[in-house]
């Protein structure tokens, strides 16, 4: 346990990596979906819809094979730009957290958008402003502040969804203990140092959530 201590160590630095890129993202991609589902344009309500279906409908990891390893057998991809992106299994994987991610984080923030009390609208539309800074100043921070406690949960489990990205050979914590095991067939031991750090991370993640929701006063 002790050997195999700063191996997972050094590899944490790349799910944290994976995580806050996914994160970061993801959401972007939650917003955006967000204010596609709760528009007056039912074309644009539905394609935010499947998207959201699909992604939170099917497994990560199934995800991460069809991206991956399914694209690639696509010949006019392989001759595209695309190919930049989808030959790494660095960005793949990044790609893939993004968009499931993005679409949880959609649902969140749809909910939020929905139970904002329109008469605060109404009464900023009554001041002048436009709808961009009634939606920048008004609609996103009570939206961001009303789903925090559940995009900390999104952030726990992309935390732990990382842990797939060992599946397309990159050496992440679990890819590192996987590798270890393998050469001293250890399993429990590591495993034990392996989901300690991630128990960690996810106190980190936690406890930050559960300041700001102090912070900014959460009831």
């Amino acid at each position: 346990m002790i050997e195999s201590f700063p191996k997972l160590l050094n590899a944490t630095l790349l799910t944290i990596e994976l995580t806050l890129l996914s994160l970061f993202f993801g959401i972007f991609v939650g917003v955006f979906f967000a204010i596609l589902r709760t528009s007056k344009n039912k074309i644009l309500q539905k394609f935010s819809y499947y998207y959201s279906y699909i992604f939170r409908g099917t497994p990560l990891l199934v995800q991460i094979f069809i991206i991956y390893f399914g694209l690639g057998q696509v010949e006019w991809i392989r001759e595209s730009f695309l190919w930049i992106i989808l030959k790494e299994p660095y960005t793949c994987a990044i790609l893939a957290f993004t968009l499931n991610t993005g679409a949880y984080s959609s649902e969140i923030f749809r909910s939020a958008f929905e139970t904002i009390n329109k008469g605060i609208v109404e009464a900023a539309k009554s001041l002048g402003i436009n709808k961009v800074n009634i939606f920048l100043k008004v609609k996103l921070p009570i939206a961001i502040k009303q789903s925090l406690p559940a995009y900390g949960n999104e952030m726990i489990l992309m935390l732990k969804g990382t842990s797939l990205a060992s599946t397309v050979t990159l050496l992440d914590l679990t890819g590192v203990a996987k590798h270890i095991i393998s050469t001293t067939f250890r399993p429990i031991e590591v495993f034990m140092v392996a989901g300690s750090i991630y128990l960690l991370m996810t106190f980190i993640i936690h406890s930050f959530i559960k300041f700001l929701e102090r912070r900014y006063n959460y009831n």
